[in-house]
C-alpha cells in the first residue's frame, strides 16, 4: 500500500463489476445460441481480464510513481517469497480436499473419491480448460493484488478488508451461473444448494488467499500460484459436490485459524496505516 497515494476502490470496484457483468452477461446470451463454436469465449475472456486492465488504468493514470514501482515490484520480484510459508502454501489447498473427502464418508460419501478425475467437470468452448484455470488465476489476482485489495486496505483493518474483499469477489461470479456449460451453471442445476455452496466457499478462500499474499511480501506471483493450485485441487480428484459443500466448512476452519493464530495482522490498525507483513 502506497502511503502518498489516495486509493479509489468505490471507483474501481465498480468499473470492474460493470465491465465484467456486461461482457459475461452478453456472452451468457451467446452460449445458447451456437454453444458448439465457443465464440461466446470472445466475450467471457475480457470479463475475466477486466479486474487486470482496470487494475492497470487505475495504476498507470495515477501519475504516482511509487505506485507504479510496487505494482512492477510485487509482479517480479521471486525474492519476496518466503520459503518458511511454503508448506502452508501448497499443502493448504490439498489437504483441505483430502479432509473433506475424508470426513464424507461416514456420510455416504464414495472411496473413489481418492481417484483421480476422467475430465473436467465443466467445459469452455474453444479454449481448453486447463489454460482457463491458469487464465483466471493470473488475470484475477493480478487485478485483486495489483490494484483491489490494497484500495480496500488502505481504509479498513486487514481483517475487514479481508471480508469485504471476499465478498465482492464471491459477488464477482454471479454472471457465470447463465453461461451455458460453464461449471456454476452445472452445479446450479444439479442442485441449488450446489450453486449456493459455490459462492460461500468464495469467502473462507478469499481470506486464505490474502493472508497468503502478505505474508509473502504482497507478492502477486504468490497469489496467482496459489490462486492456481485451488483451482487445479478442485479438479484433480473425482471429488462429488456434497463433498465440496463440506470442504467449505474446512476451509472456514482454516481461516478462523489463521485469523486466530495471526491476529497481529489482521487486526492491528499498524497494518492498516502501513500494509507491512511479517
Amino acid at each position: 500500500m502506497i502511503l502518498n497515494y489516495k486509493y479509489k476502490p468505490g471507483v474501481y470496484f465498480a468499473a470492474t463489476f460493470i465491465a465484467t457483468y456486461v461482457l459475461w452477461f452478453a456472452g451468457a446470451y451467446l452460449s445458447f445460441q451456437d454453444d458448439e463454436s465457443g465464440l461466446y469465449m470472445l466475450l467471457m475472456l475480457p470479463g475475466l481480464m477486466a479486474p487486470f486492465l482496470i487494475s492497470l488504468i487505475m495504476i498507470f493514470t495515477s501519475k504516482n510513481p511509487d505506485l507504479k514501482k510496487d505494482f512492477i515490484n510485487r509482479l517480479t520480484n521471486l525474492r519476496l517469497i518466503q520459503p518458511k510459508i511454503l508448506p502452508a502454501f501448497f499443502l493448504i489447498m490439498p489437504f483441505s480436499v483430502l479432509a473433506s473427502i475424508l470426513l464424507s464418508l461416514p456420510f455416504g460419501g464414495s472411496v473413489s473419491q481418492f481417484q483421480l478425475a476422467e475430465a473436467f467437470s465443466f467445459s469452455t468452448g474453444f479454449v481448453p480448460v486447463l489454460f482457463l484455470l491458469m487464465l483466471a488465476a493470473g488475470f484475477e489476482e493480478l487485478g485483486w493484488r495489483g490494484y483491489a485489495f490494497d484500495s480496500l486496505q488502505s481504509r479498513y483493518t486487514y481483517f475487514t478488508a479481508s471480508l469485504i474483499f471476499s465478498i465482492l469477489w464471491s459477488l464477482w461470479h454471479f454472471p457465470l451461473i447463465f453461461v451455458n456449460n460453464s461449471y456454476q451453471y452445472e452445479i446450479f442445476h444439479e442442485n441449488i444448494l450446489y450453486g449456493v455452496n459455490f459462492f460461500v466457499s468464495i469467502i473462507p478462500l478469499g481470506v486464505i488467499i490474502s493472508w497468503i499474499c502478505i505474508k509473502n511480501g504482497k507478492s502477486v506471483i504468490a497469489a496467482i500460484l496459489f490462486h492456481f493450485i485451488v483451482n487445479i485441487s478442485q479438479e484433480i480428484l473425482n471429488i462429488s459436490q456434497t463433498t465440496k459443500c463440506i470442504e467449505t466448512l474446512v476451509l472456514a476452519v482454516v481461516a478462523v485459524a489463521i485469523i486466530a493464530l495471526d491476529k497481529e495482522l489482521f487486526f492491528s490498525e499498524g497494518y492498516q496505516a502501513t500494509g507491512l507483513s511479517k
